[in-house]
């Protein structure tokens, strides 16, 4: 009899988000536009049939795959889908100069800063409506928890005194050398009872926020949150229509034993997906993909989803 995977029933603690993917009508603007706001540096790309595929990211970590599918409906904010991708610095002065960068860009939307207890963070939209969070983390022994619930909030946060205060001129000529990460992906759904089965009791997150109204909040290894789902947009939504948005979210897990692990639940629950060895693909209730895969597949296997 096979041994059971140690964590059968949630995601590995050290489980991570990896490079989000966007569906994009104009890929010269939107590489330019994550290249310029974002400090993103093309890394490399592949053309398959009459799509590019491109990925953007600081040094080799992949952070973002566009893939150039014009003719695809606009985004539509009411429907299933991205809210916003969240990338994580390791520090203020690197999230400040990022912010600088992604605020002087004339096709930069700024739409708000927040201190959320858990993380300081500044949102923008792109230039063909994703949304886009820059945030930073506060150390996790500041993190407060009531009734066995991770205290977060959404606090007035000065962007004009956060520069004034992080911003270096160092930090700023070194923005595109600065680490960066997806540290999580904030998504649109339908109805939170469902998003919960699929996020929480099929993959395997662990739900740390679900006072929050209109929204649940879920992570592996007790972070604030890999995965967002909030209806304030989208409450009602049916399944995705073909069009531009968000393409896949791409989690990654450290062995084929917790991919196991995930296969075995989406079985008991009857949710198809397809299993390639290296990684596991799987629609949410919405159609949004998921794939959870195994780290350091380099930028050829991303390319090769």
């Amino acid at each position: 009899m096979a041994t059971p995977a140690v964590h059968d029933k949630t995601l590995n603690p050290n489980t991570g988000m990896d490079a989000v993917t966007l569906r994009v009508g104009d890929l010269e603007t939107m590489s330019s536009y994550y290249a310029g706001a974002l400090a993103l540096e093309p890394i490399e790309e592949r053309s398959r049939g009459t799509e590019v595929h491109r990925v953007l990211g600081r040094g080799r970590t992949p952070m973002v795959r566009l893939i150039g599918t014009p003719g695809l409906p606009a985004v539509d904010p009411r429907q299933a889908g991205l809210f916003h991708t969240a990338f994580l610095f390791d520090d203020a002065p690197a999230l400040a100069a990022t912010v600088y960068r992604a605020a002087q860009d004339p096709r930069s939307r700024f739409t708000g800063s927040s201190d959320h207890l858990v993380s300081e963070a500044f949102y923008f939209t792109d230039p063909e409506g994703n949304g886009i969070e820059l945030y930073v983390d506060r150390a996790r022994d500041q993190w407060r928890y009531a009734a066995g619930e991770l205290q977060m909030s959404t606090l007035y946060l000065d962007p004009n005194a956060y520069l004034r205060e992080h911003l270096t001129e160092d930090a700023l000529s070194g923005v595109a050398d600065a680490d960066g990460r997806v540290g999580h992906v904030h998504l649109q759904v339908g109805d939170i009872a469902a998003a919960r089965a699929f996020y929480v009791d099929a993959l395997g997150f662990e739900t740390t926020v679900a006072s929050y109204p209109g929204a649940l909040f879920a992570s592996a290894g007790g972070y604030h949150h890999h995965v967002a789902m909030n209806t304030w947009n989208s409450g009602g939504a049916g399944p995705r229509a073909a069009g531009l948005g968000l393409g896949d979210v791409a989690i990654t897990v450290p062995s084929r034993e917790d991919l196991d692990a995930l296969a075995s639940r989406l079985v008991d629950r009857h949710q198809p997906f397809a299993d390639s060895g290296r990684d596991i693909v799987v629609a949410d209730p919405w159609g949004t993909q998921v794939t959870v895969g195994l780290p350091d597949r380099g930028v050829d296997d991303l390319l090769d989803r």
